[in-house]
């Protein structure tokens, strides 16, 4: 209990004197360790290296493309994506069914990845109550939680502490995820149409996307949003971005390929 005590007064200091890159890192990689003992990561290679080749394209190009960027498909059915500090970033298999292109995957991609560079996770904890971060900062930066404290902080659906944030944190991320993606030659217009394709699934079946929705504030006003920006941008480059590819559709034909997900603890 001391040492927990102690792990706790530390982060909270960390908190309040501001996380460095370092520590951010440290802090998603230990945490990373602890989602991906929780959550059923798929470990086929050519998935992985598919997601891994896609995301860093996208996150190499950014202000922050010197972090150790790491991708991982979450094999549960349920529609999500994630970041977690330091590069970190999560999509489950129920998103990437749901995407009809490349250009829909890589935008949730780039938003998330533009979740990190603006280190909306950091900004989180930094504002959250000194008790409850030095408890969430102490577990995973000197991992002195036993496994049911910390698990309990990771929803196996695919969930996490990180995952929800404000809405204004929502909308930089959609404007620097259609940025990201821009830069790495790839068309921003699957940013928009995803969200409309989740938005006409909430109508049809709300359980279906319930946790995409819990942690992603989506409404149709991000539609018309998104498109805004993504209609200022010069026609003469949108010609030259890619918004499909056959790569994408076999890597999307090889996740379906997949064994079905395992049923979830929270129920779904």
């Amino acid at each position: 209990m001391r040492r927990i005590l102690a792990g706790g007064l530390l982060a909270v200091t960390i908190a309040g004197c501001g996380v460095s890159t370092q520590q951010e890192v440290e802090l998603g990689t230990q945490y990373m360790q602890q989602i991906n003992a929780q959550l059923p990561i798929v470990q086929d290679p050519e998935v992985n290296r598919y997601i891994n080749v896609l995301g860093d394209s996208i996150a190499r190009l950014t202000a922050r493309g010197d972090l150790p960027w790491q991708f991982f498909v979450v094999n549960s059915s349920e529609v999500n994506a994630f970041a977690v500090p330091g590069g970190y970033i999560y999509v489950n298999r129920g998103l990437i069914d749901r995407a009809r292109n490349l250009s829909e995957l890589a935008g949730v991609l780039g938003h998330e990845i533009g979740h990190v560079v603006k280190r909306h996770s950091i900004k989180q904890m930094q504002q959250q109550q000194g008790a409850q971060i030095g408890v969430t900062l102490g577990c995973v930066l000197l991992n002195v939680c036993n496994s049911q404290i910390a698990g309990a902080a990771i929803n196996v659906a695919g969930g996490a502490i990180f995952a929800k944030f404000s809405r204004d944190d929502e909308t930089q991320a959609d404007e620097v995820g259609i940025d990201n993606v821009v830069r790495a030659g790839i068309s921003p217009k699957g940013i928009p149409e995803m969200f409309q394709i989740l938005l006409d699934e909430r109508q049809a079946d709300p359980s279906a996307v319930e946790l995409w929705f819990g942690t992603h504030p989506t409404e149709e006003s991000r539609i018309a949003d998104t498109q805004r920006i993504i209609d200022k941008i010069d026609p003469a480059i949108m010609r030259t971005l890619t918004y499909n590819s056959p790569r994408f559709l076999e890597f999307k034909q090889r996740v379906q390929s997949l064994p079905a997900p395992p049923p979830t603890r929270s129920g779904h």
